[in-house]
């Protein structure tokens, strides 16, 4: 397998384009789930291995909330979106129309906000790769955990072999008309060996 982290710029454009499609449909979605405008933006698109995941993500220590969901159809593979415990806070004020800071901690109401915007997120990026390969794509349910960085991902490593490492990282950025009010999360993509080479192949096609 060659290595993915050195795409040409072309194909890192194409990967760029595909992410910036589906972050526009998702900012589409999360506007009418939370009847506010929202603009979601890409900041980075990087292919590395999941190794080397946490040095994009921050420390391994930070506490996160993250969404997994399996990718099933014509690719498989699993997805994560991951967002710092302090993001995830104040997602869900807005989800649940709370004044900023009113969420401590996250029970029922505000985890199941927080798998609504993870799916939301993930079918949103899911169907722009979906359209990028014509290929069917389809989301499982998802779940959450909320958990160290590190010990999220050393769970997803536990799944995944040694030929099916490598991981397409989306840093996101949600953008709402309060002013200077932003977050941060990463949408990972980790498809496994047959899915990846798939999705290598279209790359190199751009």
């Amino acid at each position: 397998m060659d290595d993915l982290r050195e795409l040409h710029a072309l194909q890192r454009d194409a990967l760029r384009e595909v992410a910036n499609i589906g972050a526009g449909h998702a900012a589409i979605a999360l506007s009418q789930l939370i009847n506010r405008r929202i603009m979601i933006s890409v900041p980075e698109v990087n292919v590395t291995k999941l190794e080397d995941v946490p040095e994009l993500l921050g420390h391994p220590d930070e506490v996160v909330a993250a969404v997994l969901m399996h990718m099933m159809g014509d690719l498989t593979g699993r997805t994560v979106v991951l967002f710092p415990a302090s993001c995830a806070r104040t997602l869900c004020d807005i989800l649940l129309r709370h004044p900023l800071g009113t969420t401590t901690g996250f029970n029922e109401m505000e985890q199941s906000g927080l798998k609504e915007v993870g799916n939301i997120l993930s079918s949103a990026y899911m169907n722009a790769l979906s359209d990028f390969m014509g290929m069917m794509l389809v989301p499982s349910v998802p779940s959450l955990a909320i958990d160290l960085t590190g010990a999220v991902l050393s769970s997803i490593s536990m799944n995944f072999g040694y030929n099916r490492d490598f991981v397409f990282c989306v840093e996101t950025e949600f953008l709402f008309e309060d002013p200077g009010l932003s977050l941060r999360g990463h949408f990972l993509l980790l498809p496994d060996l047959a899915s990846l080479r798939a999705i290598f192949d279209a790359i190199r096609l751009t």
